[in-house]
């Protein structure tokens, strides 16, 4: 709303529509009041001029062509034809001005029925004074009406404008924040790619070069293994490479299902793990069912980090586990190792893998323990529920 002097930015079609309706009231109904008023008509042309501002100045418009009226009233001029400015102004004032002086032009529009009635009094019996009265009331009321109507349906309008551009804005926000958890996502996957890669990579080159004279066969098959590992690993981080690529050329969507790896994949994981020369026991316990594949995707990554760590930290001749038990509302991914520290590929940054196994779990509900075991050798437990929590990322 606006004040009573305060005025309305207008686009430039709207200040010349009103140019032109004031401009052709005046040439017309302007000059009809004068041929029948006389020279009381000219207080027509001030009635209509300034419906050019009705829209810049609602209020100061009808409260000032209402005052011609009332001079019009007071020197004894009948209605004439430029009298519809009055209507117009008081339509104007109602859509455009402010509500409380809204309500006072209807009380003033009421006021003038009276004004223009007790004009006739004296030449009119009762009943037509009633018809006119109640005539003028009508059309008073009604310009008033309609142009309250006028007021409701904008304001409407303009707050299903506001709420659509508010339900864009927090679309553009969301769609933000699933593409940044989406990267965060491909960026803990890498993390897992390379860290494993490079450790079964560390440990055959560390055996192939301590073989390479007694053993040449030795040597070569941990060579194979390095490069079999380096290609698997090259060939993950393109794929997940080219989901970021294809990120910034369209939009993410966190539900469209990815080729990922699971349960299924951690016999060839093991099979690898144990090419690269360390001992894994791996055993399955309960009914073995179909996961999600985030949940299965998760259980892999956990095992994958375990198996990681060992190779990076529990030295020579450790032996591990790995054991999935499906229980009944939960599969339990237990990864555990005897070693003693003293491994070949100590981490720079330590923690790091730790910390993705705990946010990996969260995301599906579930819980990650992990720390030394009593007598030596490390143990990783997790937990996680075959229920997802809702919004977890597929």
């Amino acid at each position: 709303m606006t004040g009573f002097m305060t005025a309305q930015p207008l686009p430039a079609r709207s200040k010349a529509f009103d140019l032109l309706l004031a401009g052709a009231l005046c040439m017309t109904l302007g000059f009809l009041s004068i041929a029948q008023a006389g020279y009381g008509g000219v207080l027509a042309f001030a009635m209509l001029g300034p419906l050019w501002w009705r829209r810049s100045y609602p209020e100061l418009v009808f409260f000032g062509v209402s005052a011609v009226a009332v001079l019009q009233w007071l020197v004894g001029i009948d209605l004439f034809p430029g009298n519809v400015g009055l209507l117009i102004a008081l339509y104007t004032i109602s859509v455009y001005g402010d509500v409380r002086y809204s309500r006072i032009a209807l009380g003033v529009g009421g006021l003038g029925v009276l004004m223009a009635t007790s004009r006739y009094w004296s030449n009119s019996d009762w009943r037509q004074q009633v018809t006119m009265m109640v005539a003028l009331g009508a059309v008073v009321l009604g310009v008033w009406a309609f142009g309250e109507r006028r007021r409701t349906r904008g304001l409407y309008v303009a707050q299903l404008e506001a709420r659509a551009a508010q339900l864009e804005r927090d679309r553009d926000r969301e769609s933000k924040l699933a593409v940044s958890a989406e990267r965060t996502r491909i960026a803990r996957e890498i993390h897992d790619v390379v860290a494993h890669g490079l450790s079964i990579m560390i440990v055959q080159a560390d055996g192939g070069l301590y073989a390479a004279d007694q053993s040449p066969e030795a040597a070569k098959k941990a060579l194979a293994t390095i490069g079999d590992t380096g290609r698997a690993s090259l060939t993950e981080m393109r794929k997940m490479l080219g989901l970021l690529k294809a990120d910034e050329q369209r939009e993410l969507d966190p539900n469209q299902p990815r080729p990922q790896p699971g349960v299924s994949s951690l016999p060839e994981l093991i099979e690898n793990v144990r090419e690269a020369g360390l001992s894994v026991d791996y055993s399955v316990t309960g009914r073995p069912r179909d996961l999600p594949a985030l949940l299965g995707l998760t259980a892999y990554r956990i095992v994958q980090e375990g198996l990681t760590n060992t190779l990076k930290h529990a030295g020579p001749g450790a032996r591990t586990s790995v054991a999935l038990d499906f229980g009944r509302e939960m599969l339990t991914v237990v990864v555990t190792d005897d070693g003693r520290g003293g491994g070949v590929a100590p981490s720079t940054e330590p923690g790091h893998g730790l910390v993705g196994m705990h946010q990996r779990a969260s995301v599906s509900g579930g819980t990650v323990s992990a720390g030394p075991k009593a007598g030596g050798g490390y143990e990783v437990i997790a937990k996680l529920p075959y229920n997802l929590p809702t919004g977890g990322q597929q």
